[in-house]
């Protein structure tokens, strides 16, 4: 191995091996797509990469799921207290209570040794959503009070010991989904991936060197945190504050309010969460991981330039979320929606106090959900039990710069929407309307992106759950813009149609379409706003 040192990575140097890096997660993602089993992995690609050092830090991340990977250094680092993983193994968890964000994201996490001289480079892991783990709904996203009904919770276990999987392991996570074979095609894909994980990250250390990978990777570290200071010591120092409200929380009809004070003074910003909802009786509540996600996402979104997405970001950080509350909840709340929904409204709540600072860079509110839908039953065409999980797009916000995509996934989501012919082709389905909900998007100086309308037929009778946001409370304007259009859902019936709440566990015939229409973003800015930029550019 070559012996070359180095005092300290230039800025070049750090910029490839940052590129490096993200490709090495990005590859492995590539063959986590192309290997995985289920609709929801190669359709979706509902699933994040990421590089860790050897104490466990992220230092590398793919361009994948900001609520996957904000949240998977606590992941990795409970896998490492808990199984101390060796050459050749693989830990396993989806365990929202160490880590994780809901039951369906599985874990995995494995070391990554030299295989010339066996030194240890870090470690390598990835998180994909399962569409079925168990619990009293099919799709694992069941209206529950507690999170033992979500699902099959598993904390940090050995799946693989010295290159074996262990059986029992893998037979006791197999009995707990309706759909064994497809969760075992996705768990294997995401052994594929580490391994490849693995394979590139020693590569790259054989030809740099392990010692000035090493030091590469904390010098990434340093970089990162030194643009985080900068960013925020270009900000005016002060307390920005701001409130937004979850629908309900599925069980009761309130309102749940999130609360954010972001003091920001001498490169660093203290992210308040204080006076936040308790802690509600539905599934909405985020854990610590899903909130500390949030807040990383939208902070490495703030730098006017691109920022290496690692840990470094992170220490001129100070994240306060209260235990007990909606935004870091105790055990064994349920969590199944505060990963896709609440992690939504966290990122709102923190743009929206962003925008009293820098109001030239903030966008309007996205549409503000995932819109998920999960649905499972018997193919009697097929001889099988179908688990389906999907997310729908809607409208991105406006903002300073011009108008808001339309039908997109946007914020803590970056899946896309799962094709017509997969659909089809895979399940008892038929998609009878999918295209724009045309002028859902809020009007100003810039419009907002509209929502999508996707209606579905169901071949088979079939259990369903819908938990979807902003039907009630409309995605907020910014600088005088409009709000975007709530969101809508249907049933559809041989009766006519008729209207469903926002969250729901039902039971469809064969024959009834449910009917999703997402909601469009906000508007940006004024007319008059409008009118005074067109008579600059004349």
């Amino acid at each position: 191995m070559s012996a070359r040192r180095s005092p300290a990575p230039d800025a070049i140097s750090l910029a490839v091996l940052h590129h490096r890096l993200a490709a090495i997660s990005e590859e492995m993602g590539v063959l986590l797509g192309q290997t995985g089993f289920s609709p929801n992995i190669k359709e979706r690609r509902d699933y994040s990469c990421a590089i860790f050092d050897p104490a466990g830090t992220l230092v590398a991340q793919a361009a994948h799921i900001p609520v996957h990977l904000g949240s998977t250094p606590l992941s990795v680092r409970a896998a490492l207290e808990a199984c101390r993983p060796k050459a050749g193994d693989v830990v396993a968890l989806n365990d929202p209570y160490a880590g994780g964000t809901h039951l369906p994201d599985v874990t995995l996490v494995a070391p990554v040794y030299d295989e010339r001289g066996g030194r240890h480079l870090g470690f390598v892991a990835n998180r994909a959503h399962h569409a079925d783990i168990g619990g009293m709904t099919p799709g694992s996203m069941p209206l529950a009070r507690e999170v033992y009904q979500e699902g099959f919770r598993l904390p940090p276990v050995r799946l693989v010991r010295a290159g074996q999987v262990d059986p029992d392991v893998l037979a006791l996570f197999l009995a707990n989904t309706r759909v064994p074979a497809e969760r075992q095609g996705d768990l294997d894909a995401q052994r594929a991936a580490l391994r490849k994980g693995e394979q590139r990250l020693s590569e790259l250390a054989h030809e740099l060197g392990h010692a000035d990978l090493h030091r590469g990777m904390t010098a990434l570290q340093d970089y990162t945190e030194r643009l985080m200071a900068a960013t925020l010591r270009g900000l005016h120092p002060g307390v920005y504050r701001a409130v937004d409200w979850l629908d309900d929380d599925g069980i009761t009809p309130h309102r749940v309010p999130i609360r954010v004070a972001i003091t920001i003074r001498g490169g660093r910003a203290v992210v308040d969460f204080s006076g936040s909802a308790p802690q509600v009786e539905g599934s909405l509540n985020a854990n610590y991981a899903i909130t500390l996600s949030a807040v990383f996402y939208v902070f490495t979104a703030l730098s006017r330039e691109a920022i290496p997405a690692n840990e470094g970001l992170l220490r001129r950080l100070t994240l306060r979320a209260p235990e007990g509350t909606v935004v870091n909840a105790r055990f064994p709340a349920a969590v199944a929606g505060g990963n896709v929904e609440t992690s939504q409204r966290i990122v709102d709540v923190l743009l929206r106090a962003l925008a009293r600072v820098v109001p030239d860079r903030i966008p309007a509110a996205s549409q503000g959900s995932m819109n998920n839908m999960a649905v499972g039953g018997f193919d009697r065409r097929r001889g099988r039990a179908f688990s389906y999980y999907e997310t729908v797009g809607g409208g991105a916000g406006a903002g300073p710069g011009g108008p808001g995509a339309s039908g997109v996934h946007t914020h803590m989501t970056n899946t896309l929407n799962t094709p017509i012919e997969a659909l089809e082709a895979y399940y008892p389905f038929q998609v009878v309307r999918y295209g724009f909900r045309q002028g859902s998007g809020g009007g100003g100086a810039h419009r907002g992106g509209d929502g999508l309308v996707r209606e579905i037929r169901f071949l088979e009778p079939a259990d369903v759950t819908l938990l979807t946001e902003r039907r009630r409370i409309a995605p907020y304007g910014l600088a005088g813009g409009r709000a975007g259009r709530r969101g809508r859902n249907s049933l559809g019936t041989a009766g006519g149609r008729r209207p469903l709440p926002s969250k729901l566990n039902f039971r469809v015939d064969q024959g009834e379409s449910v009917c999703l229409e997402t909601p469009g973003g906000g508007g940006w800015g004024t007319a008059r706003r409008r009118g005074k930029a067109r008579r600059k550019k004349k």
